[in-house]
């Protein structure tokens, strides 16, 4: 009776525009009001929620993404991904994807990448002939990529949730992410080939050993995060303030092109952000509390139990509820509310915690994408300048490939634990 109120009431509050983290703080402190519990406490489980110095990478990650775009770093990755892809069939389309898939070694946010690279890919794409609802749809799939490939922001909060390494998870989802870009470009191929598109003519040898060259720093970004973690010489935390710094060295030994200007307002970008994201660790936090103390895990654990009797029965029912959820809930409250229910009732069916991770991640992504509470088709709809329902309606045939892949990973743990088995 008292879990139904408060998930009514939060619902409520959520429906009529209050912010989702703000909604559960506001829940959760009538909770903890009207046991008689007391708001001191409540406040202090808020600062207990926030006080983890792996949460610290945060802000850090968030920080390096916005440097790289203010820098313009963006546009050296495009024109490499252009002169590799742009001649073949799809054209700009597999540009989309494979720019997409080299920032996302360096930003670790899916609505990084829409922000950042989107409004350029958009604005080519249209100039080059290709209806908005191509592009807006092939922008906002392809930046599902981000959170997969490392570093990840979304990776590292499970990581803090499920006390998972976050290393085997920056290395776990290298070959989903893969997969998804592979997928995503096929698709690319189909439709543009029935459609005609125009592509780009060849580039030289020459060309394109220039633009490599010049984008080869930013492309080391993830080798140097994954080296240093997994050489010892820096934990994923710090791997995060050394992504930072490294940014603002390439760019200034190679690039030269972030402004103090545009440097304060990355800063100020990181903040609004970080604090965002801390407002909703700090309502899970004390809504964790209140679902414990009401048995709320125990007797989610049972219903798992009693329709699943296997491993992929028990799959299919977290990703069909992740994705029911997706459609209407902001995805990182999904993750910081159901992974510390959901891993242990994973680990029973002997489910690897990095599989496991990457199949709810991968899960996840695939939520930004769905209508209507998608957060990335927000985003692309908003720095297009697409009109939101069109864009809605033309992204549900690209959510296609990336269920394909979620399905493979689901199906074949290797896709995801294989390459931290091979690094041990």
């Amino acid at each position: 009776m008292i879990l139904g109120t408060i998930g009514l009431v939060w619902l409520f509050l959520v429906l009529f525009g209050v912010p989702i983290g703000i909604a559960m703080i506001f829940v959760s402190m009538g909770y903890f009001y009207f046991t008689g519990m007391g708001l001191a406490f409540a406040v202090q489980r808020m600062v207990d929620g926030l006080n983890s110095f792996p949460m610290l990478a945060v802000p850090f990650f968030i920080l390096a993404a916005a440097i790289l775009n203010s820098s313009r770093i963006t546009h050296h990755l495009f024109a490499f991904a252009r002169a590799l892809v742009g001649h073949i069939t799809g054209g700009l389309g597999h540009v989309n994807v494979l720019a997409s898939l080299f920032f996302s070694g360096m930003s670790g946010s899916a609505l990084a990448d829409a922000g950042g690279l989107g409004k350029m890919e958009i604005e080519v794409m249209r100039e080059a002939g290709y209806d908005d609802e191509f592009s807006g749809s092939v922008t906002a799939a392809s930046s599902m990529i981000g959170p997969l490939v490392p570093p990840s922001i979304t990776m590292v909060l499970y990581g803090v949730a499920s006390n998972t390494s976050i290393g085997k998870l920056f290395l776990g989802g290298i070959v989903p992410g893969v997969l998804c870009a592979l997928s995503l470009m096929a698709m690319v191929y189909f439709v543009a080939k029935r459609r005609n598109y125009v592509v780009d003519q060849k580039s030289t040898k020459r060309e394109i050993g220039g633009l490599f060259i010049r984008s080869f720093p930013a492309l080391l970004t993830p080798v140097v995060i994954v080296g240093g973690i997994f050489s010892g010489l820096f934990s994923p935390t710090e791997a995060a303030a050394i992504t930072v710094v490294y940014a603002i060295a390439i760019d200034i030994v190679f690039y030269r092109e972030l402004t103090l200007k545009r440097l304060w307002d990355a800063l100020y970008e990181t903040v609004t952000t970080s604090a965002s994201i801390a407002t909703i660790i700090a309502g899970v936090s004390l809504l964790g509390y209140v679902l414990a103390r009401e048995q709320a895990p125990q007797q989610i654990a049972q219903m798992f139990l009693t329709i699943a009797s296997d491993p992929i029965s028990f799959l299919i029912a977290v990703n069909l509820m992740i994705f029911a959820l997706g459609c209407f809930v902001e995805s990182l409250a999904i993750l910081l509310i159901i992974v510390p229910i959901l891993v242990p009732i994973a680990a029973g069916f002997g489910i690897d915690p990095v599989h496991f991770g990457i199949i709810i991640v991968l899960n996840l992504m695939i939520s930004i994408l769905t209508p209507p509470m998608g957060m990335a088709l927000f985003v692309v709809a908003q720095v297009g300048g697409i009109q939101y329902q069109k864009l809605a309606k033309a992204i549900l045939p690209w959510l296609l490939p990336p269920i394909i892949v979620l399905v493979l990973v689901c199906v074949f743990p290797i896709l995801a634990t294989g390459l931290p088995s091979l690094m041990g």
